[in-house]
């Protein structure tokens, strides 16, 4: 299944970028589907990026917002909050293992050999806080004159943008080399940081700084696409613990916010068919039991 998943994540790199024209053009595709979001978090700005970046598109509306009303505009994009929270309510942080570039890009470089190191715990609420703050209340609060607020994600902490959107951008057009300063610095800092970080420990950034993942972290109760645990059948004997990249204990968190239903603890884990894939409360798939345990048979 592992296998199949990769090919996914690849499937999912390459519709959420196929404009493939920008080395003739040497710009950011502004067509028609530059409007529709991509599911994960895949920058706006970056060259072949046929979609819009969800969490980009959130901040863009929030910031003009009070510009907006005093012109007399009345106006949200429910639609967006709306097609993101669609996406959360069936598949909750499922995206986040199927179809998310910048989570693909953590667990290749985690597969270079170095020693491993786990991510305390508590650092999962992190991310919490960065959704709060700089996607929804920041861009909406502090505005210039005008009236407008900044993208303080995009702008300050996103690593992905830098490395879709910076180093390509400034590859395609030399001049912007000109006018980058400590801003850009610091956040090729962050994204060093990062890709450090990711060799040695697995999915940093989504377990503890990703916005879009604590979002559909939200609908971990609401979620149609879901693990279930068969407590009959678990006999806690914890092997579903070390293959989950999330650090999810499985068996005493079932329901746990910061599962990506990668499948793993499914396939790679229990050795006793008591997890499960449910579609809308349905199972839909669970292992073949007879067979792992021929595979584990001495």
């Amino acid at each position: 299944m592992e296998f199949y998943r990769k090919w996914f994540q690849f499937l999912a790199v390459l519709i959420t970028n196929s404009y493939w024209a920008f080395p003739f053009t040497k710009a950011i595709y502004q067509g028609p589907f530059k409007v529709v979001c991509a599911p994960g978090l895949n920058c706006y700005s970056c060259p072949a990026a046929a979609m819009a970046c969800p969490i980009g598109s959130i901040q863009q509306m929030l910031l003009s917002v009070r510009l907006s009303w005093s012109n007399g505009q009345t106006y949200l994009a429910l639609y967006l909050v709306g097609g993101m929270g669609i996406l959360g309510s069936i598949f909750g942080r499922m995206i986040c293992g199927w179809a998310c570039p910048f989570g693909l890009f953590q667990e290749l470089l985690h597969k270079i050999p170095s020693q491993k190191f786990g991510i305390p715990r508590v650092l999962r609420f992190l991310k919490y806080a960065i959704l709060a703050l700089t996607v929804f209340i920041l861009p909406l609060v502090v505005v210039n004159e005008m009236g407008l607020g900044s993208p303080w994600f995009c702008k300050y902490i996103c690593p992905a943008g830098t490395l879709e959107a910076g180093f390509p951008m400034l590859l395609l057009q030399p001049g912007l080399q000109d006018i980058i300063g400590t801003l850009f610095y610091s956040k090729v800092m962050i994204l060093i940081g990062f890709v450090i970080w990711s060799i040695i420990a697995s999915r940093p950034f989504c377990r503890t700084t990703c916005p879009l993942g604590a979002f559909y972290g939200l609908f971990k109760n609401a979620k149609m696409v879901k693990l279930v645990l068969d407590e009959t059948k678990c006999t806690k004997c914890n092997e579903c613990h070390p293959v989950c990249p999330m650090g999810v204990k499985f068996n005493e968190s079932p329901n746990d916010s910061d599962c990506i239903t990668c499948l793993r603890c499914m396939h790679e884990g229990c050795q006793f068919g008591a997890i499960s894939l449910q579609l809308g409360g349905i199972q839909v798939h669970s292992p073949d039991i007879r067979k792992k345990q021929q595979e584990v048979a001495p």
